[in-house]
Order: structure tokens, then sequence, then C-alpha cells
């Protein structure tokens, strides 16, 4: 082959790889990051757990008015007291939404690397249960796509939330699409206790953002559930937000050195391994192809988690 041929060859392999990369990327983006998902998920379930003193329910079934685990609140009768908002990261309940199937711990914040661990409540909205519009945004695409189905609701479907505070029904009453910054379906009406959940629209998107409010539906109590004076008689609140998040102009606080290192270290590893692999014994060659392949693979996937921890916000 001539030197030529050579360069163009070697150019070839070079496209190749690099196209094989961006390939795993963009799989890694939509079922991979999954995995990054599941593990906070289970940290966040594990500390509300610890928060309640009580098992957590493991199916949308448990937390339905119809078939509830036993131990569990009654469904709340009156919207809870307000109080502060909770540190961020933290975890401030579980969200059951049986017609998706959806059953997830509900995380403090709406910061990208809240949203990568599960639906984000809104700061500076009302929590879940409490009087005012609580406000939760979640993924529709990547990290689990919590909100992949919500698009399914319809008038009159439930949705439970599990808190501190109490067991919490909301039924569902619209659904719309808005822009990014029509921030105002955020907002508190005065005497209104609702529920509103957001995520990035169409899928595989980031252009608009569907919308889905649900009133609160107080369970069987005093008078049909009159609500008392400090809970609920609120005046209309404005959302302190600029956007709905999802926006893939949205900037992160994740620091990139981490890029840096990891992917260095997933290069030199590839390059270690395929050079001993040529200088190995034929016999040998498998051995190198068993440890190396599995390590510089686990070295390529941390590479993508922070790769994708240091974009911007995505849908």
């Amino acid at each position: 082959m001539t030197r030529t041929g050579r360069v163009v060859t070697r150019t070839g392999l070079a496209l190749f790889a690099v196209g094989v990369l961006l390939i795993a990327f963009v799989a890694y983006q939509l079922w991979g990051t999954a995995l990054y998902e599941e593990q906070a998920q289970s940290h966040l379930k594990t500390e509300l757990a610890q928060q309640l003193h009580h098992a957590l329910p493991t199916s949308t079934a448990h937390l339905d008015a119809k078939s509830p685990l036993a131990g569990l609140p009654p469904l709340a009768h009156q919207t809870a007291q307000v109080t502060p908002d909770p540190a961020v990261n933290q975890p401030i309940g579980l969200l059951s939404i049986p017609k998706i199937g959806l059953l997830d711990a509900i995380v403090e914040g709406v910061g990208e690397a809240q949203l990568e661990q599960g639906p984000g409540h809104y700061q500076g909205t009302p929590l879940p249960g409490q009087a005012g519009n609580a406000s939760i945004a979640g993924h529709r695409t990547t990290y689990a796509h919590p909100f992949y189905n919500l698009n399914e609701l319809a008038p009159g479907d439930g949705i439970y939330i599990l808190t501190k505070q109490g067991f919490f029904r909301y039924k569902v009453t619209q659904s719309q699409v808005v822009a990014p910054t029509d921030v105002a379906v955020l907002d508190s009406k005065a005497n209104q206790s609702t529920l509103t959940l957001t995520t990035c629209n169409p899928r595989y998107s980031a252009a608009t953002r569907l919308v889905v409010t649900a009133a609160f539906d107080p369970g069987p109590g005093k008078a049909g559930g009159t609500p008392s004076p400090t809970s609920t008689t609120l005046p209309g609140t404005k959302a302190n937000v600029s956007t709905i998040p999802g926006d893939s102009l949205t900037g992160t606080t994740n620091p990139i050195w981490p890029v840096v290192l990891w992917s260095g270290l997933t290069v030199l590893l590839a390059v270690a391994a395929w050079l001993v692999w040529r200088r190995s014994p034929r016999r040998f060659r498998w051995l190198v192809v068993l440890v190396g392949v599995p390590v510089v693979l686990l070295c390529l996937l941390t590479s993508f988690e922070h790769i994708s921890l240091a974009l911007p916000g995505s849908f």
C-alpha cells in the first residue's frame, strides 16, 4: 500500500471511530443516563423512607386510594401547613401517577443536577400538599424519562403524592403546550390548591414545554374537607423563575475538569491496551481483550457521565 493509501485508510478509521463514539454517546444520553437516575432514585428513596419512618411503596397501586399500602396515612382532606423549602437535593416526597406507571421520589430543586436525579420541585413554589401551585419539572427523554408519557394524562386522572405532611391526591384538570418563557403557568392563584407538572415538548426536543395542571382532590374528612385558614386562604403569587427548565441554552455549573480527566484516562488506557495486544503472543491476546475491554468501557461510561453532567440543560 502506498503512503497516500495508508493516510487515507488511517483517516477513514479515525473518522469511523469518532462516529462510533458519537453514536455511543447519543445512546448513553437516551438510555445509559437511566443508570445514573436509578442510582440517584435509590438514594433519594432511602432518605425519604427514613424521613417518613415507613417503608416506601414499590408499586403505583400502593399509592392509589383504592388499594393503599398498609400503614400509609389516609388521603388528606385539607391542605397542609406552609413550611419553608427544604435544602436543594433533599427528597421531599414520593410522586405516583398510576396511569403512566410513575413512582419516583421528588428532589428539591430544578437545576440540571437535580433533574438528573428525578422529578424536581421548583423552589419558591409551595411544597406538594400545601395551598397554592406546587410545581414539579421532569425529563421527557433522558435520565429514565420520568415524564415521557405525561401527554397521556387526561382530565380526571389521579396523581398521588406522599410527604412528611401527609398523603395527597390531585385530579388532572388540563394540559397545554407553552413557550419555555411562559412561567405564568407556575404562578399560584388566590385560594386555589393545584399541582403543575412541566416537561419538554415534543419528545427529543426542548422547543416548547408540556404543562399538566391538577387540582387538589381532598379525601373524606370534616365537612367534605373544609380548608384551614392558615393553609389555604392565601393571595396569588408569582413564581420566581425566568424560564421553565429544559431549555438547551441553559448553562451548567458542573466543572469541566472531570471530563478532561476521564476522557484523557480513557484514551490512555485504550492506547495502552492496543499496544499490549499488538505485542502479546497470539495465544495470550484473548486475555488482553478480556481484561482491557471492560476497563476501557468502564472509563468511557464514566467519561460520558461527566460529559453529560457538564453539558447545558437537555431534554
